[in-house]
């Protein structure tokens, strides 16, 4: 292991799950509108260039996924698993998550032909494994230089590297290295019909989002005081906020390319809520108001999957209208409870909030029963 520091030499960091709940329960709120033609735009994805709330979403918890892995490696090396068993254990999550999401992805109908391959689960798994094979087996030095590598090796490759028919540097939906090798690898099966914003190439930088969170883990695990560590998260979080805003003038902040100045901007962003976070549950010890995210928090994964298995089947079951015609029954509650108590906008604000309410419920239940659902 490269990381010697034990794990009892610190207590649980509750913020952790707090912030993997805040980040689960936002990314629900944002997959669930009651009508995609009616959304706040704070909660769409930025167009292109750019970002909104919705785009810190993903990285949050990718950055998540590192700071969790410094604690529960840590965890598993003190009950003796040696570091082959941990290799094996990673290789063997990560592929239950990759094969979730293809699962999630062609649920329920599974139209094999067109059954969209990368996504955001098949992402998750994917960087996952690398991370955590890099943190197992190499030294935290050598980690810090492989995230540099990553973002200063993308920026080259979409920048210098030619795409034929458009050239070097395009960095447009069309004609980006990116979207071209997507096409060459996933014709036929990803989100849109040219590109995938969960692609191939794009991962690389998404592995340095997952080791920025490792380096911060290390600090959570360090002899630092609690009030230094938020400090020092609060510190670093300004500066990659600021480094990605500059970095954006040359390679502009974009969630579907996962550009290296995304990569610094958002986890900078994540440094500033998680340092928050950190300072008001576990050092000032306010934990009460964070309980509704821990509820979320130690679930994540379950509750990201099962969510969205019921959102696709509101869309599929069928249920009599008003006029006896067949609706949906998302369609039903939208149109026929949500829009004539608050309008078509706050309708389907009312409807992504009422979804995730109902799974804090259910959540809750699986918190007061101790039930932990993990892949």
């Amino acid at each position: 292991m490269s990381d010697p520091l034990p794990p009892a030499a610190l207590p649980r960091v509750f913020a952790l799950d707090a912030f993997r709940g805040l980040t689960i329960a936002g990314m629900i709120l944002v997959n669930n509108p009651g009508s995609w033609d009616h959304i706040y735009p704070p909660l769409e994805h930025a167009q292109w260039n750019g970002w909104t709330p919705t785009d810190l979403v993903f990285p949050f918890f990718l950055f998540i996924v590192g700071v969790a892995m410094t604690f529960s490696f840590a965890r598993r090396s003190e009950r003796g698993a040696d570091r082959a068993a941990l290799l094996r254990k990673v290789a063997v999550r990560a592929l239950a998550i990759i094969g979730i999401g293809l699962l999630l992805n062609g649920f329920p109908l599974y139209a094999w032909d067109t059954l969209r391959f990368p996504g955001v689960l098949q992402r998750i798994g994917l960087v996952y494994l690398v991370a955590a094979t890099l943190y197992l087996t190499t030294t935290p030095r050598t980690q810090r230089l492989i995230a540099a590598v990553l973002l200063l090796g993308y920026w080259g490759l979409m920048t210098l590297v030619p795409v034929p028919g458009y050239g070097a540097g395009v960095l447009e939906p069309e004609g980006n290295l990116a979207q071209y090798l997507d096409h060459l690898v996933f014709a036929g099966h990803m989100w849109k019909p040219t590109w995938d914003p969960e692609g191939m190439l794009s991962t690389l930088p998404a592995v340095a989002t997952c080791l920025l969170g490792v380096i911060t883990g290390r600090l959570l695990r360090s002899e630092h005081s609690p009030g230094e560590k938020a400090l020092r998260m609060l510190l670093w979080g300004n500066a990659g906020l600021l480094a990605g805003i500059v970095w954006g003038c040359w390679f502009p902040i974009n969630k579907s390319l996962w550009t290296s100045s995304y990569v610094l901007f958002t986890a900078g962003m994540a440094l500033q809520v998680f340092g928050v976070c950190y300072w008001l549950i576990d050092v000032r010890g306010h934990r009460r108001w964070a309980l509704p995210l821990v509820v979320f928090g130690v679930n994540a994964m379950a509750v990201f999957v099962l969510a969205g298995v019921l959102a696709r089947l509101l869309t599929l079951w069928v249920v009599a209208g008003p006029d006896g015609a067949p609706m949906t029954v998302n369609r039903y509650l939208y149109d026929q409870w949500l829009v004539p108590l608050a309008g078509p906008l706050n309708g389907s604000l009312l409807y992504a909030i009422g979804y995730v309410l109902l799974w804090f419920g259910v959540m809750a239940v699986f918190y007061r029963k101790s039930w932990l659902l993990r892949v």
